[in-house]
């Protein structure tokens, strides 16, 4: 079992830096737009939404824009509480958006928040340390009937390296100085991106280019995210699956093959 005490990667730090650079109406659109394609809803309208794992505060303002009466979120970083801080002042701090300091491992913490429409978390519970135990408490806070949205690192994508590969790279990031953790970023991108290959340089800045696209993010946020993302758990699709379903859950959707799977569930008991 991972121990808390352990040095963490400075997730909010990260989140804070990417905000406060590239924040804008055009991030929280793709942001919201991936949410609601992967839902298969056409917006959010009434519902009330639990972002657990907050970070930089963008897929709250999304949820917000896309139609929830309300979002509340919460963050075991307080770097990620000033980054959605940040977001909150840019769009003159609804009244309907909260976002404070809270570990969804804290159980005391999780009881006291009221039932929602919607929970969701995406790429957080596995970096809890206790990945079963975090799904287990934010599965607790969804209405019967409501929807439970998380993304999780998959282990079934993680065949070359092996998931044992990249805890000992995580590990060793985040044990490392400024500068070792450029080279470890550079090393990333000439291995996994470019396939050691000068020639496909063009291919990795179109792929950056491309990547805002996706889920309004930042490619060298997410690579220093992938690399220092310690402590981290991988979790096998089925395992995950078949863990919620016997929460009371029914799988509604599942999209896999990259290195997050995402899963959408309805309460049935």
């Amino acid at each position: 079992m991972i121990q808390v005490e352990e040095k963490r990667f400075e997730f909010g730090k990260n989140w804070h830096n990417f905000i406060q650079k590239n924040f804008d109406a055009e991030k929280v659109q793709t942001s919201k737009r991936h949410i609601l394609e992967f839902m298969g809803r056409a917006n959010l309208d009434g519902l009330t939404v639990l972002d657990i794992g907050c970070g930089s505060g963008l897929h709250s303002i999304a949820m917000l824009d896309a139609g929830a009466a309300r979002v509340d979120g919460f963050d075991y970083d307080a770097d990620s509480i000033r980054a959605s801080k940040f977001v909150q002042a840019q769009v003159d701090n609804p009244a309907n958006w909260t976002a404070e300091q809270g570990s969804v491992l804290d159980d005391p913490y999780v009881a006291k928040l009221p039932l929602y429409d919607l929970v969701y978390s995406w790429g957080v519970l596995h970096h809890t340390g206790e990945v079963w135990h975090a799904i287990q408490n934010a599965a607790s806070r969804v209405k019967l009937g409501g929807l439970f949205y998380i993304a999780l690192y998959s282990a079934d994508v993680q065949k070359d390296p092996t998931p044992e590969f990249w805890l000992d790279v995580k590990r060793k990031y985040v044990a490392s100085g400024w500068l070792r953790r450029r080279l470890m970023d550079g090393w990333y991108i000439w291995r996994f991106q470019m396939n050691r290959n000068p020639l496909m340089l063009p291919a990795f800045l179109w792929r950056m280019r491309e990547y805002k696209k996706n889920r309004g993010m930042n490619i060298f946020t997410d690579i220093r995210d992938w690399l220092g993302g310690w402590p981290m758990e991988f979790v096998y699709d089925k395992e995950a699956t078949d863990f919620v379903e016997k929460l009371g859950f029914k799988l509604e959707k599942i999209a896999t093959g990259e290195a997050n799977t995402e899963f959408l569930f309805v309460r049935i008991s």
